[in-house]
C-alpha cells in the first residue's frame, strides 16, 4: 500500500497524451506500472456549445447573472465568438439543469435554484459520493487506484502552480475516476447527472482563498480510506467534502443567513 502523505512533495507534472480521437489514456503509476484509466475519468476537448453553456452557468452560479435576466443569443454569439447555433445548445443545456427558463418566440431568461433547493441537491450529492466512495473502497482494481495515484499527482502539482482552470478539469477527473471505481453503473450514472445539476456551484467554490489546497487534502483523506479498503472511512471523507464544498459555495455568495 502506497502512503499518500508525501504526494504533494514529490509529484511529478504529467505529459498528455496527443490525439483526440483516443477515448482511454494511460499514466504511470507511483509504483511504475502503467495505469489505466476509465473512459469516464478522460478529459476531453468541450465543444463550442458546452464551452458557452458552461461559461454561462459559471456566471449564474457566480451571480454575474442575476435571476430574471434575458439571455440574448445575438449578444451572448458576439461575446464568444461563435454562430448562434452553439449558444441555442448551451441554452437547451442550461434548461435542462434548471439554470435559465426558455420562453416561446422570446429570450431565455436566467433562473436559479432557491437555496432550499441547492441545499436538498448538495445533499443528495454527498450520500451519492459517499456511497461510490464507499464502494470503490472495496471494488476498485489495482489499476484503477494507480491511476486515481496519477491524478492525485497531477492535482498536487496543480495547487503548487495555482491552476484554477486546470484544478478544475483534474477534480471532474478526480471524482469521476471513483464513480467508476464503484463498479456500480447505475449509481455511477445518477451520480455523474446530479453532479451535472450542481456543476457550476461546485466550480464557483474554487474561487473562495486557499480553496485548492483544502480541496486537495480532503481528497487525500478520501483516497488514503479507498486505498486501505476503509469503506465507512471512505465515505464519512468523501461526506464531508461535498458538505464543505457546499458551505464554502454558500459563504462565498452570501447564502449563510437565507
Amino acid at each position: 500500500m502506497h502512503s499518500l502523505d508525501n504526494f504533494s512533495a514529490s509529484v511529478d507534472t504529467h505529459n498528455e497524451e496527443s490525439g483526440g480521437d483516443k477515448r482511454r489514456r494511460r499514466e504511470q503509476g507511483m509504483d511504475g506500472s502503467e495505469a489505466l484509466l476509465p473512459e469516464s475519468a478522460v478529459l476531453r476537448k468541450l465543444t463550442r456549445a458546452e464551452e458557452v453553456s458552461q461559461r454561462l452557468a459559471d456566471d449564474i452560479a457566480e451571480g454575474k447573472l442575476a435571476p430574471g435576466m434575458s439571455i440574448d443569443e445575438t449578444e451572448i454569439a458576439s461575446r464568444y465568438g461563435v454562430s448562434r447555433t452553439p449558444v441555442r445548445e448551451a441554452i437547451r443545456d442550461l434548461a435542462a439543469m434548471g439554470l435559465v427558463e426558455t420562453r416561446p418566440h422570446r429570450s431565455a431568461v436566467v433562473t436559479r435554484p432557491s437555496t432550499e433547493r441547492l441545499r436538498d441537491m448538495f445533499e443528495v450529492m454527498a450520500e451519492l459520493e459517499a456511497t461510490c466512495a464507499s464502494n470503490a473502497a472495496v471494488r476498485m482494481r489495482p489499476d484503477e487506484r494507480n491511476a486515481m495515484r496519477a491524478i492525485h499527482e497531477q492535482m498536487a502539482q496543480v495547487v503548487r502552480d495555482s491552476s484554477l482552470d486546470r484544478y478544475k478539469l483534474i477534480n471532474e477527473q478526480f471524482h469521476a475516476g471513483i464513480y467508476a471505481g464503484s463498479h456500480n453503473a447505475y449509481l455511477a450514472e445518477i451520480t455523474t447527472t446530479t453532479r451535472k445539476r450542481l456543476s457550476p456551484f461546485r466550480r464557483a467554490q474554487f474561487l473562495s482563498p486557499g480553496r485548492l489546497a483544502q480541496s486537495y487534502q480532503e481528497h487525500d483523506q478520501i483516497l488514503a480510506a479507498i486505498f486501505r479498503a476503509d469503506a465507512r472511512g471512505a465515505a464519512d471523507a468523501m461526506r464531508k467534502h461535498i458538505l464543505v464544498v457546499e458551505d464554502t459555495y454558500e459563504r462565498m455568495v452570501g447564502m449563510g443567513g437565507e
